[in-house]
């Protein structure tokens, strides 16, 4: 396993960040289980669940893209096929059911990687992080040997399937 050089891990560390403070201002933006105004005027309560981002970079020097999916399973996505094309969508009503289970699954708390103690081990490889809110943030790396959390991987693979994001994995 190669270790990435120290002026590497800075830029690439730098770069999560900035797309967490950046997707924070979004999450934040409405409380989930808060009532909004609909088309006539009235009040409804919107949809409690999950929001998800993934940020994901392919090795320290390029751009990053960023896949937003809100509880309802509306998505956008910033240069989400690397075209530097923006896109929303929304994904079936299972998908999104499916989502908001592994959302709730506990098991992600032990899939962090503060839990893991996880540290990236490769250069130039496909770096995968999933935000969710409150404070999970569970990182992968496309590394040959790298074990996958299984149920983050799985909603990597659910998300990333169902829009323009690819997992190049």
């Amino acid at each position: 396993m190669v270790r990435p050089s120290w002026s590497r891990v800075p830029a690439l560390s730098l770069g999560v960040l900035l797309a967490t403070a950046l997707t924070g201002c979004s999450l934040f933006g409405q409380a989930e289980g808060a009532t909004t105004p609909d088309g006539a005027g009235t009040v409804s309560p919107t949809p409690v669940g999950r929001r998800v981002s993934l940020v994901q970079q392919l090795g320290p020097d390029s751009p990053s893209r960023t896949l937003e999916v809100d509880p309802t399973g509306r998505w956008q996505c910033r240069d989400c096929a690397g075209d530097g094309v923006d896109s929303t969508g929304a994904l079936t009503p299972e998908q999104t059911q499916r989502l908001q289970q592994m959302l709730a699954d506990p098991a992600l708390a032990k899939e962090t990687d503060e839990a893991r103690h996880y540290k990236q081990g490769c250069i130039d490889a496909l770096t995968s992080t999933l935000l969710i809110p409150p404070g999970l943030t569970i990182t992968t790396q496309d590394c040959p040997g790298e074990p996958k959390p299984p149920v983050a991987y799985q909603v990597l693979l659910l998300i990333t399937q169902a829009t323009p994001a690819e997992d190049k994995g």
